[in-house]
């Protein structure tokens, strides 16, 4: 019970045996809030669940994290309960490149009628955003081109760092109330991502005894993580978090 952090998908944009990179929030075993929609992502929520995510915060456009928005639409849409409930809490300045990514078609359905977004009730957030009465927080990370990524952090339980470069002086900042911090990682880096010897060098050993590593290549890649003393996340495991001290709407 209490607050657990559940990998869809562990892998990067060619790991598709690992899922891609896409987790949710549990909240006393129940689906809280999703991160990013990616393909594999979204067929392992809906195997986990039975149905598909109902809140999704996105941490960038890039397709292994949005490519599952087509069918996510299709769910919606077509469901009275569901159609333009979806929340989605989108980064101010992602919202014109996730209409250009998923949204920017002529006519989502043939039979005319509806617009992409009718799906969905889309909440451009800042600095930080309410859900279910929690405020959560946001911060830019750094993957592939400046103001195109960002992390999520709910206060005294997790950080999901969303694919990134080292960010020591963000984490500084971000992650020091203990929370465990689901952090881009890879055996070798590349200027988008994360290799291990890079978060080595930038983090103290604190921080990454405190990190979970997922967007690795292969399982094989997993294993030489854990070899070298580091913990790595796998699809479909529950992973226990600490209670969280983030702000309450009324408190």
């Amino acid at each position: 019970m209490g607050w657990q952090l559940r990998p869809q998908g562990v892998g990067n944009a060619s790991a598709v045996e690992l899922g891609s990179a896409m987790a949710t929030i549990e909240l006393d075993s129940r689906p809280w809030l999703t991160i990013d929609c990616g393909g594999e992502g979204l067929t392992a929520y809906m195997a986990q669940y039975g149905e598909a995510p109902r809140s999704l915060f996105i941490t960038h456009t890039h397709l292994d994290h949005v490519a599952g928005f087509e069918r996510l639409f299709v769910d919606s849409y077509f469901d009275e309960r569901w159609r333009g409930k979806v929340r989605l809490y989108v980064p101010a300045g992602l919202v014109p490149l996730l209409h250009q990514r998923v949204g920017d078609y002529p006519n989502p359905l043939a039979e005319g009628g509806a617009n992409f977004w009718d799906a969905f009730q889309v909440i451009p957030v800042g600095d930080a955003f309410w859900h279910e009465g929690v405020r959560l927080e946001v911060f830019a990370t750094r993957h592939h081109w400046p103001g195109t990524s960002f992390g999520l952090r709910l206060h005294g339980s997790v950080v999901w760092t969303g694919d990134t470069r080292p960010i020591p002086e963000v984490l500084t900042r971000f992650a020091d109330a203990g929370e465990l911090v689901a952090h881009d990682c890879a055996l070798h880096g590349n200027p988008s991502h994360s290799g291990i010897e890079d978060l080595e060098r930038e983090y103290p050993p604190e921080l990454l005894s405190r990190c979970v590593f997922y967007h690795y290549a292969n399982a094989e890649e997993g294993r030489e993580l854990e070899a070298r003393g580091h913990r790595v996340a796998r699809a479909g495991e529950a992973i226990a978090l600490a209670e969280s001290t983030a702000a309450r709407a009324g408190q």
